[in-house]
This record gives structure tokens, C-alpha cells and sequence, in this order.
């Protein structure tokens, strides 16, 4: 007889990894929301002090005479989300291995849109801006924030057709890969070798893990940490490192799926020919054999799609909003928001976000499909993919993220970048989900 609760169903129901992900974003999003809410009220009341003190306070670790010490924001930029860049880097793996990007015919799409939607708004960018004090921020606009883009067609439930919102996650993984490039080619300014090369053998050290069936996660912990550290004093962003270590991780199982199948049949079945105690407890080799069910279970599952599973929650949860809360708070004086407003880089910013994506996603998924390149995902339209490339102009985390590096210690150019990211992230937002909720047409 089985002993369930009232609310057991709810937590019992079979989801797969990829409804694991849209959740998690989805959640991402709206703590997101939340935290830069109270990020934007904090740095705009009498406790403005205590905010940008908070941030601004010096974390040191020390070794003997060796030392490590940045500001608390510094820590949240370079150090935890290095982690959500790890987690990106799975997610691109996994992509690229058995997810949308897999299939050439049916990635095909997906990587064109996300080309068109990072090259057309850093050109409108770059015209708005050449010759500028800002023109090095031509990187921003290139980004898509996949929780609030997949936040919204959620909202939108079966109004829009589920291959549309693989489609916008297969884009934003796309768009996340140009990111990191872009990152490491370009907003790199000085380069030390001897720290480069040490990461580079450290990668090394976690590919040979990998190619020698090492699964047990605390050996790459270990190595990636060292990569982590030498990527930051190379001058790389050490974020990159994230990337760069996902790549190492073992993808293949530790067991094939008919051992397991198998192997957990038969533990089953021992398990079963002991008889049943007084209430229900269970025999203690019972015990010792459903641990060796959890272990088969543990092996049958790839490391990096663990990894990618385990993440999800802190990283959503803790280190996407942690960053949101550092980076978002921005003091506004209103009486002068008109003008920053209409400042270079923020209508390079804003532009570039609403117009470019719409042009770059919609216009070159337009031209793909129309000339038998690429197919419609299905059960949509063109009108809805339009709603969608709105929805890429929602370059909230990444944007932030690439501004701060673009105009690292030009706070006004900061300041201007950040007015542009949010205003062009809400009206984008805004207009996508109006676009799919009342004027889109279905297919």
C-alpha cells in the first residue's frame, strides 16, 4: 500500500530537464524583478550611504604573505559569477550535444536570429556612438537576459507554442556564447602570460580528469579553482574561466542505461524477498540496498548535467539576484533623467536593445525561412517570432555585466549605460509581451 500526502502530487510529477530549466528561469525572473526594485529604491533613499558602503567593503583572504583582496562587488562580478558562467557553459554543452543545437537543420534558425540580434544592434550602437567617449560599449546591446525573455512567454501560457520558446532558449544560448567571446576577445585590455599559461595547463589537467573517466566532481572543484585564480591575474575576465571549465566536465555517464536498468532491476528484487516488519520499517540490509540504488542512479546520471541540475536553484536564487542587487542600484535624479536619457550611449543602448533586435532576430529569421534556409518552429508565426526578437531586447544581467567592464571606472558612462539598459529592458519587455497577448497572430 502506498502512503502518500494531499500535496504529494504536486512535488511527485515527472518533469523533464529541460521543464527543470524553464522553471528555474522563470523563478529567476521574477526574483530578478524583486531585487531590482529594491536595489533602485535603496539607491534612491536616506540609506544610499549604507548601500554603496556595503558593496564598496573589502573582502581580503590571506595566505602568509600572500594576499587576495577586492571589494564585495568585486567579489559578486568576478567571483560568483564566474559560477553562473559555468552554469552557462553547461547549459551550451548540453545544447550543443543532445539539445536544439545538436541538430544542424533545426539549430540552424536559432543561430542565425541570435547572430542577427548581437551584430545589428552593436552596429546601430556603434553609428549612434563612433567617435564617442562610449564607443567602446558596442558589446552591450548584444545581450538577451533568458529569464526575463522566458519569464514572460510563460506568462503568456498556450499562447505561444512550446518549439517558440525552445527556439528563444536555443537564441539566448547562442546569444550567451557571443557574450563570453566577446568578452574574452575584446574587453581584455592587458594580458599576463605566465598566469595565462598556468590556466591553460590547468584546463589541461581537467580535460585528462575527463579523458581518464574521473566522474567525482572534487577533483575539477579543486583544479577549476586554480583556473579561476590564474584567469584573474592573466587579465582575462575570470569569469571566462566558468566557461572555459564546463567545457572539461564529462558529459558521458559513469554507467550505460542498460546496466543500469538491469543492475537496478535486481536490487529491486532483493529488496522485495525480504518480509515485511512490524510498521512497515525497513530490514537494515533493505537500507544498505536502497543506498545502492541512489549510487546507481548517481552513476547513470552525467556529471555535467548533475552539476547543471544542482546549480540551477543558488544560482537563480542567490547569485543572479545578488548581482542584480549590487549592479542595479542606480540614484536617479529625475530632473535630469530626460536628458541622460537621450545621452549617446544610452540611445546607442536603447536603440540598439528595442530596434536592433527586433531587425537582427525577426529580420534575419524572416530572410532564413523565406528562402528555405531555415523552418518556422512549429506551430508558430512570423507575427509571433516578431513578439519574440521584442523579447531579446530584454539585455538586463549580461548588458550590466559587459557596460561595467566597457566603462570600468567612468561612472557617468556607467550610469548612462544602466539607464539605457533598464529603460530599453522594460519598454522591450512591455511591448513583446503586449505583441503575443493581443496582436500576434497564431499560426
Amino acid at each position: 500500500m502506498k502512503i502518500s500526502a494531499p500535496l504529494e502530487k504536486a512535488f511527485t510529477r515527472i518533469a523533464t530537464p529541460f521543464e527543470h530549466f524553464i522553471h528555474s528561469q522563470t523563478t529567476t525572473g521574477l526574483v530578478l524583478i524583486f531585487m531590482t526594485v529594491i536595489a533602485l529604491v535603496l539607491a534612491n533613499s536616506p540609506l544610499v550611504d549604507a548601500y554603496n558602503n556595503l558593496f564598496h567593503t573589502k573582502i581580503d583572504f590571506n595566505v602568509g604573505e600572500w594576499k587576495l583582496s577586492h571589494t564585495f562587488h568585486h567579489w559578486i562580478n568576478d567571483g560568483l559569477m564566474a559560477i553562473f558562467f559555468f552554469m552557462i557553459g553547461l547549459e551550451i554543452k548540453r545544447e550543443i550535444l543532445v539539445g536544439e543545437l545538436s541538430n544542424i537543420k533545426v539549430a540552424i534558425l536559432p543561430i542565425l536570429a541570435a547572430a542577427g540580434g548581437m551584430v545589428v544592434p552593436a552596429l546601430i550602437y556603434t553609428f549612434i556612438n563612433n567617435g564617442g567617449e562610449g564607443a567602446n560599449g558596442w558589446g552591450i546591446p548584444m545581450a538577451t537576459d533568458i529569464a526575463f525573455a522566458i519569464s514572460i512567454l510563460v506568462l503568456l501560457g498556450n499562447r505561444v507554442s512550446p518549439a517558440l520558446i525552445t527556439f528563444l532558449v536555443a537564441l539566448a544560448i547562442v546569444d550567451d556564447l557571443g557574450a563570453v567571446l566577446v568578452i574574452a576577445i575584446f574587453y581584455t585590455e592587458q594580458i599576463q602570460f605566465l598566469p595565462l599559461i598556468l590556466a591553460g595547463v590547468s584546463f589541461l589537467i581537467m580535460m585528462i580528469f575527463n579523458r581518464s573517466g574521473i566522474h567525482a566532481i572534487l577533483p575539477y572543484f579543486i583544479v577549476g579553482l586554480c583556473l579561476w585564480f590564474f584567469m584573474l591575474e592573466s587579465g582575462v575576465h575570470a569569469t571566462i574561466a566558468g566557461v572555459i571549465a564546463a567545457m572539461s566536465i564529462p558529459s558521458r555517464p559513469k554507467i550505460t542505461s542498460t546496466y543500469f536498468t538491469e543492475q537496478t532491476r535486481n536490487l529491486l528484487n532483493e529488496y522485495d524477498n525480504y518480509p515485511v516488519v512490524i510498521d512497515n520499517t525497513m530490514h537494515e540490509s533493505q537500507k544498505a540496498i536502497l543506498l545502492n540504488i541512489k549510487d546507481t542512479i548517481d552513476s547513470v546520471n552525467a556529471p555535467s548535467a548533475k552539476l547543471e541540475h544542482d546549480l540551477h536553484l543558488p544560482v537563480s536564487l542567490l547569485i543572479i539576484p545578488l548581482f542584480a542587487f549590487a549592479n542595479a542600484g542606480i540614484s536617479i535624479d529625475f530632473s535630469s533623467l530626460a536628458s541622460t536619457i537621450i545621452e549617446p550611449v544610452s540611445l546607442g543602448i536603447i536603440f540598439g536593445l528595442i530596434i536592433g533586435k527586433i531587425l537582427g532576430i525577426a529580420g534575419v529569421s524572416f530572410i532564413a525561412i523565406k528562402t528555405g534556409i531555415a523552418k518556422l518552429p512549429e506551430g508558430s508565426s512570423m507575427s509571433q517570432l516578431l513578439g519574440v526578437a521584442s523579447l531579446g531586447g530584454i539585455g538586463f544581467t549580461m548588458s550590466i555585466f559587459v557596460a561595467d567592464l566597457a566603462f570600468e571606472g567612468n561612472d557617468p558612462l556607467i550610469f548612462q549605460a544602466k539607464i539605457g539598459i533598464l529603460s530599453a529592458s522594460f519598454i522591450a519587455g512591455f511591448f513583446g509581451y503586449l505583441w503575443l497577448r493581443f496582436w500576434s497572430q497564431k499560426k
